[in-house]
């Protein structure tokens, strides 16, 4: 396991036990001593959440610096659950391996079962291993 796979653990931890409602979205290290953590809520992000999240990671401080923010229109699909959850919306996904000569797509997630989601684009139709997804957020809607 990395070093950033059981800081992110550690953080997802921590967050259940301050309030379960708060989920850990994604979790970047932009440099080595720098933590983006963004974070989602029922409610929504505000500021003040922002604050009392970075208050209860605290401790982190004195290795890393914190940005804590909320996960934005662009909104990063890390999890299965992400996907189910926004099933019909649109999303860019860039996969790891091409599939079907292309390694970026942009459509609606039509699906998301087992260990894969479905987009629909002009193209058609793909199928796309989540153990293949590199990077994957919602389009913002106009």
């Amino acid at each position: 396991m990395s070093d950033t796979q059981e800081l992110q653990e550690t953080i997802e931890s921590r967050l259940r036990a301050f309030d379960p409602q708060v989920e850990l979205i994604a979790l970047e290290r932009p440099a080595p001593t720098s933590l983006r953590i963004r974070i989602d809520h029922p409610d929504g992000v505000d500021l003040a959440l922002c604050e009392r999240v970075t208050n209860a990671l605290r401790d982190l401080l004195e290795h890393y610096s914190l940005e804590v923010s909320s996960p934005g229109a662009d909104r990063p699909l890390t999890k299965p659950e992400h996907y189910r959850r926004f099933i019909g919306r649109r999303v860019r996904v860039r996969t790891r391996e091409a599939i079907g000569g292309q390694r970026n797509f942009t459509g609606t997630l039509t699906g998301a079962e087992g260990d894969s989601v479905e987009l629909s684009s002009d193209g058609g139709a793909v199928r796309i291993p989540l153990a293949g997804i590199s990077r994957s957020n919602l389009v913002p809607e106009v």
